[in-house]
């Protein structure tokens, strides 16, 4: 993806973004200003990405995380 494309899609995830907890999220994140900027748009995506995943359920449960990381 190139860097207009993520920053087009990056706008729309946010306009239609209602959780103000996220909204704050992002803003923290991109006001980081020693990161460089890839590695902000990549952690962008990826904080968006993970806040769709918990709202369409794609989480794991406790006792996933637990078999997953017991070992």
């Amino acid at each position: 993806m190139e860097v207009m494309e993520i920053k087009t899609e990056l706008q729309q995830l946010i306009i239609h973004e209602s959780d103000v907890a996220v909204l704050e999220a992002i803003r923290t994140l991109l006001q980081k200003r020693g990161l460089n900027p890839t590695l902000k748009d990549k952690l962008s995506v990826r904080a968006l990405k993970s806040e769709e995943d918990i709202k369409s359920g794609r989480v794991f449960s406790k006792e996933d995380v637990v078999k997953r990381t017991d070992r």
